[in-house]
Formats: structure tokens, sequence, C-alpha cells
């Protein structure tokens, strides 16, 4: 006779009989199933005495509460144990190597955060007067000298929030500069290899995409680009390095052929911390480029974010960039060039992108970066993380198809497909997998242009020892996947969560909780 544990499980069962069993918790090991807040709570009570509150005149003007508010009360152990038991289910960069692809999710000193954090700076307020922020300003001011500096462009707009709102501030400078010469061209070429993201802003703003196919080596067929340049041609959108991990080495001669047609040249530039010190793209004709921040110069810690985009420009672009910016002046002062004074200092511009000025927090950060790492240490981050993605790449080629292996050195990240696994088997299997080697999946399915693509994006900050570590679990998972190892079709097997149907999911989610209807008794 055998025993059953609290969770269900018995000695002689196997991983499938405890899932199935009638008695099974959810619980994990040492992780136990966490219910949602208003399972554990009821609505109706609270987690402490509270004595009645006194009676007094409302000041709402009749905007009072009508009804319950819904939220249950817990008591001080059950919030605190409910929030811990979450944050142990998230897989953060604290935690162990983050593969995914065109993301730069890289561990950074907590220097940053600590300036970040720096009184003057994090309670700084959008409306101060200007002259009790001078130190916040001269900040934003320091790190766009630095910015500009690093690419070789002319002109910076630090207000954009992220890496798309960047695009969408470079696309509209070129619809400015356009507009004052007096043309109307309505198409941005985009390559194959660029960014997802890249598309979508074009149309956003009104302009109508067309695709410029990729060399059998994974980067753009200059030929076609050309043949496709015309007069109704705005400019070309394109990714360096770009998402099958390979730098574009023929962007100059891009720019040049486009800057000839009467357009204009964006460099998508998430993937900027490969080149950093290493490449300006201002030295390749680039017109307009967004920096990520939060990627390049310093991932923030924690809630994936926050962000910041902002965007140089090149000398034909800086008179449409957005305001305000921080300008400096002679006596030493600093001052946001705002609506008030644009028609002085900045006439052409196309306007705002943002209510104020841009995310302080990152601008702290990134300069903090800049500042302790310096000139030779920035190339050594662009060197480090080519020379830790092509380990990759090279350690891995020989379990995983690898399609542009032989384009070249890779740049930031390691391209693989599902090329080569057992039929039936695909990246999907392999990611989930990777799951229960106690790995955050690497980005897959993208980018676009290989099927069931496997992108793995190590940056500069991990020893050899951890990607020897991450590059054993992957090898283990593959080949698994080669040999048509059933149970990789039903991983992860030891997650809090098992593998989810990824199309009900994504066609018909649940996102809101309701109170389960109480039964009622039969007359």
């Amino acid at each position: 006779m055998s025993t059953v544990n609290a969770s269900g499980w018995k000695p002689e069962m196997g991983e499938s009989d405890v899932m199935t069993s009638s008695t099974y918790t959810g619980n994990r090991a040492l992780m136990l199933e966490e219910a949602l807040i208003f399972e554990i709570g009821d609505t109706h009570t609270t987690g402490v005495d509270l004595e009645t509150a006194p009676v007094v005149k409302s000041r709402l003007g009749g905007l009072d509460r009508n009804r319950e508010m819904g939220i249950p009360g817990l008591s001080e152990p059950e919030t605190v144990r409910h929030y811990t038991r979450l944050s142990r289910q998230n897989y953060a960069i604290d935690l162990g190597l983050f593969p995914l692809g065109s993301c730069t999710m890289k561990h950074n000193p907590r220097l940053n955060e600590k300036v970040a954090r720096m009184k003057g700076f994090a309670d700084v307020h959008p409306l101060q007067p200007q002259e009790t922020v001078q130190g916040a300003l001269q900040v934003i001011n320091e790190l766009a000298f630095w910015l500009v500096h690093l690419t070789g462009m002319h002109g910076v707009a630090m207000a954009p929030k992220a890496g798309a709102h960047g695009e969408l501030c470079g696309i509209l400078c070129i619809k400015a500069a356009l507009e004052a010469r007096g043309e109307d061209r309505k198409v941005i070429l985009v390559p194959e290899s660029a960014h997802g993201t890249n598309p979508a802003t074009a149309a956003f703003a009104g302009f109508a995409v067309e695709n410029i196919p990729a060399t059998p080596k994974g980067r753009v067929d200059v030929a076609a680009l050309k043949a496709r340049l015309g007069p109704d041609v705005a400019g070309v959108m394109i990714t360096n390095p770009n998402t099958c991990g390979l730098f574009e080495r023929d962007l100059k001669i891009i720019s040049d052929a486009v800057h000839a047609a009467g357009g204009y040249v964006y460099c998508d530039g998430a993937n900027f911390n490969a080149i950093v010190g290493k490449v300006r793209p201002g030295d390749l004709g680039v017109d307009a480029m967004h920096i990520n921040l939060h990627k390049t110069f310093s991932t923030p810690h924690g809630g994936g974010g926050p962000g910041s985009g902002p965007v140089v420009l090149s000398e034909a672009l800086s008179p449409y960039g957005p305001i305000p910016y921080a300008a400096r002046y002679a006596d030493g002062s600093f001052k946001l060039v705002e609506e008030e004074s644009a028609g002085e200092e900045h006439p052409a511009t196309f306007g705002r992108m943002t209510a104020f000025h841009g995310q302080m927090g990152m601008f702290t950060r990134a300069l903090a970066y800049i500042m302790s790492h310096g000139a030779d240490g920035l190339k050594q981050v662009a060197e480090d993380a080519v020379l830790n993605a092509n380990y990759v790449l090279r350690s891995l080629e020989d379990t995983l198809d690898a399609p542009f292996g032989a384009s070249g050195p890779c740049m930031h990240e390691a391209l693989f497909t599902d090329d080569g696994l057992a039929e039936g088997f695909s990246t999907l299997d392999v990611a989930k997998g990777l799951i229960d080697e106690g790995y955050h999946p690497m980005t897959v399915y993208f980018p676009l242009v290989v099927h069931g693509a496997m992108l793995v994006e190590p940056t500069e900050t991990e020893s050899k020892a951890a990607l020897d570590q991450f590059i054993g679990a992957l090898r283990s998972v593959a080949n698994r996947a080669k040999q048509g190892d059933p149970a990789l079709k039903s991983a992860p097997h030891f997650a809090p969560r098992r593998r989810l149907d990824e199309t009900l999911a994504a066609r018909k989610p649940v996102l809101v909780w309701k109170e389960p209807e109480l039964p009622i008794a039969a007359e």
C-alpha cells in the first residue's frame, strides 16, 4: 500500500499521473499554487479592523460611490505572500541569462539605479519652474551631446518614450522636410530584415509601405532597392544590424542612392548595442535613428521599463525636430525651448511628441552608464556582445540549423531555425522545453524571413561559464527534438503552468475575473 501526499502524488506516479490526479493542488516543489487575489479574500470583508468612519458632508458634488468597491480584503501576511509568490513566478535578468533576440536585456550595475533615485532627479516635476531644475536640464543636455557624438549626427530629439515612438518622431521629421520642399512623396521602403515596428510606423504616419527583399545571405538586396527608388519614395527604414543578426555592409551605398533620389534614410537603432563605439551611423549617411536608452545604455531592473527612445538627426532633418529640447546658453544656464520661443529658436519644428520632456529616469541611468564606461568601455561593450553572440552561434551550429552561419560573423544575436528537427516537432517545442531547463525561451518565429526562427541575444554581460551553461541546456533540448522525444510535446513540465493552447489563448483570452454565480436551489 502506498501513501499519497498533500499534492496527490504517489511514489509510483509519473509526471503525467500527477498532472491528472483529481487531488492535485497545483503546488510545484517549494512553489505553492497561487490563486487570484479575488479568490483569496472576500470582497465583503476587510483584512484589518477599522473604526467606523464619522459621517461628514460629502464634497464630491454628487460623484459619490453608490455600490461596493469589489476589492477583496486581505490580511497583511496574505497580501505579502501573494505578491512574493507572484514575483517568484517571473523570470528576471537578476536570475539568469535572458536570451531574447533583438531586445538587449542585459544586466546593469545597480549604480545606475542609485543615480536614477537621487534627490533632484527622481522627485522633479515637469511643471516646476525651470530655474529650480537646472541640474536635471543639464543632464538632458549633456546626454544629448554624447548621443550626438557617439552617432556622428547633428541633433537629437530627447522626448520620445521608446523605440516605436522614436520611429514615429523620425518619420514625422522626414514628412516635415518633404513638406518644406513642397513634395508629396507617399512611399516608404522597408527591407524584409527590418524590425516589424518599422512598416507599422510608416503606415501610421500616412505612408504606403513597400517591401524590399533580402539576399540569400540575409542582407538588403541593394539592386532591388535601387530599382524601386523614384520621385514617389520618401525614404527607406532600415535596421542595422538587422534582425538576422547581420551588419548591413552596403548601408553607405544605400544611403547615397536614396539621397540621390531625393529621399531620406531612417535607421532603426534598437540594435545599436552591437556597434556603439565602433560605428557612427552618421558616417553611413543615416538621417534619423532612434536609440533605445533602455536597451543600449542601461536596462532598467524590474517591470520591463521604463522606456526611452531619443532620435538623433542629420543636419538635413535637425531643423524639423520636435520641441521641447534643453538648450544651454552663454551664461551657463539651461532652458527648455518650448512653443513660446520656438518661433525664434526652432521655427521649422513639426511640434510636440509628448506632453513633457521625456523619461528622466532613463536619462540619468543612461548618462551614468556612458560616464562610467567611458569611450574604451563602450567600445568593449560592442566587442564583447558580438563575441558572445558568435560564441553561441558557433557552439550550436552543429546541432541547430544556422541559416546565415556562412554570411560572416553575426553581430548581437545568433539566428537558428527548426530545420532538421524530427517530423512534427517545431520551434515552439524547443522553446517550451527550455523552460524546464530553467531559462526563459529565446525569441521565436522572428524574423519572418526564415521559417521557425530562434533568435538568441546573449549581450556583453554574460560570462563564458554562463554561456556554456545555456548552450548546454539548449543543445540538450534541441537533440531531444531531433530525436522526437514525445515528452517535449507537452513541455514545460516543471513550470507553475502547463502549456497553453496557443490558438485558443490568442482568440479567446480570459482577461477579466468574474465572481462565480452561486448555485440556486431547486424549488
